[in-house]
């Protein structure tokens, strides 16, 4: 089941806006959060596990479990060892991101703890280092994976990259996590820069929902988590509202739509892809029959661009009503309204499109 996450640094924030934002993040269905030991230096390991347990108390109230990052420099500065992780039970946390690896065997037993914590590897590199982990066979219901956030611009995953990962992790039946990036005012995370926080560089200033739609979109992704604290009520409310199981486009509207137009362009019970995929359009044939018999009268009739969303007007005779996105520049002969089209970020979402796919809009302003 695809879930939300936020993440939150207690090095760099107060305790009781954390655990606001954590009962926030609840209230919207999040289910898991993301947080960092590796910036924690300078702390006694008391102090370092009471501050981590009261946030870790409140996740558990709201609903949410989490995980915290780590690293063998965090291990070997807590005094901490892979045979022993009851730290981590004190401080009541539900797993750990192994930011860096040991050699694969320890991994292994780790995910054998006796306080049941989750063992998260890293997605983003060093394929042969995760496979060698499974081949010392771990618990891999204990195993998980989660890919890295990049602060500074440029330096994010290419979505080959991560499609290769991904299908890597996929194939060894493990699950994957990765992070969009909030554009609220004011937001951080573990470190000074602050340029975006997200896995993908193609993400990076582009709205948080359609990074997460983006993630669901792959069919590779099991958690996305928000990488930076802390994000808009409306970002939150945006993400929380994707269906991970719909394709769901942005569309910028070009005209203000007559009453049948809104009807057709929010169709339910849902647009779906026709099985016989043309390199020009994609259509949605339904609606044609569930109005056949309301006008529906010719307006903005522009010439078409890909990315265009069009509905047949009535000069199209019997396919009055059809939804099409338009996949290749083509003339308009006065037969299709343009009634918006989606902004260039959104046209990678195309790439995902198939035979027999349900796919829905959502306004972009």
């Amino acid at each position: 089941m695809a879930r939300l996450g936020i993440s939150i640094y207690p090095e760099h924030s107060d305790l009781q806006e954390d655990i606001a934002y954590i009962k926030k993040a609840g209230g919207y269905g999040f289910k898991r959060i993301f947080t960092c030991l590796l910036s924690m230096e300078g702390k006694s390991r008391e102090t370092v596990i009471e501050e981590f347990k009261a946030r870790a108390d409140a996740a558990h109230q709201a609903g949410l479990e989490i995980i915290t990052d780590v690293s063998p420099a965090v291990f070997s500065r807590m005094g901490i060892t892979y045979e022993d992780l009851s730290v981590f039970g004190e401080m009541h946390v539900d797993g750990i991101r192994l930011d860096e690896g040991f050699d694969g065997m320890k991994e292994s037993l780790m995910t054998y703890n006796p306080q049941g914590l989750k063992i998260e590897l890293n997605a983003s590199t060093q394929l042969v280092y995760v496979a060698n982990v499974m081949d010392h066979h771990p618990d891999k219901s204990k195993l998980i994976t989660c890919h890295n956030f990049y602060p500074q611009q440029y330096t994010g995953l290419s979505l080959e990259h991560f499609n290769r990962c991904n299908g890597v992790m996929k194939g060894m039946g493990l699950k994957v996590a990765a992070f969009v990036s909030s554009n609220a005012p004011g937001t951080y995370g573990p470190w000074p820069v602050n340029e975006g926080l997200c896995t993908l560089e193609m993400h990076r200033f582009t709205p948080m929902d359609f990074q997460v739609r983006h993630l669901f979109a792959t069919g590779m992704v099991d958690d996305v988590i928000i990488a930076n604290a802390y994000a808009s009520d409306e970002e939150m409310a945006a993400c929380a509202a994707v269906n991970p199981s719909i394709l769901t486009f942005g569309l910028e509207l070009e005209k203000e739509l007559t009453p049948l137009e809104q009807k057709i362009l929010y169709y339910e019970p849902k647009h779906v892809v026709r099985g016989d995929l043309s390199e020009y359009m994609i259509r949605s044939t339904w609606p044609r029959v569930t109005y056949a018999d309301e006008p529906l009268p010719a307006a903005n009739t522009r010439d078409l661009k890909r990315g265009d969303v069009v509905i047949l007007n009535e000069g199209y005779s019997k396919y009055k009503g059809e939804l099409h996105i338009v996949l290749k520049d083509m003339p308009n002969d006065g037969r299709k309204n343009v009634i918006g089209r989606l902004p260039d970020y959104e046209h990678v979402l195309l790439d995902y499109i198939e035979p027999w796919k349900v796919f829905a809009f959502r306004e972009v302003r």
